[in-house]
């Protein structure tokens, strides 16, 4: 089974952001990204898509994780590997 799509809403300056890369960088994991500043339509798209208007938002395959602090509470239960493994 393939690894999922990781998806992540960001922007340049976001601390956030760069702690949320800094893992999965850790991890391996290649992530997309969508620069909300540098694309206009991008914020409006990510409000429909999970109702949340802070960065990051991020999309593991089709679950929405949340934002850093979510992904970070998924490491520490044990369930990031799991979900970037399709497993």
């Amino acid at each position: 089974m393939p690894a999922p799509r990781v998806l992540m809403y960001t922007t340049a300056w976001c601390p956030y952001c760069a702690r949320a890369r800094a893992l999965f960088a850790e991890k391996g994991v290649s992530i997309e990204e969508i620069d909300i500043d540098a694309a206009p339509q991008a914020r409006a798209d990510m409000i429909k898509k999970c109702g949340g208007g802070t960065v990051p938002q991020i999309f593991i395959g089709e679950t929405h994780v949340g934002g850093c602090d979510e992904l970070y509470a998924l490491e520490s239960a044990g369930n990031l590997d799991s979900m970037l493994t399709g497993a």
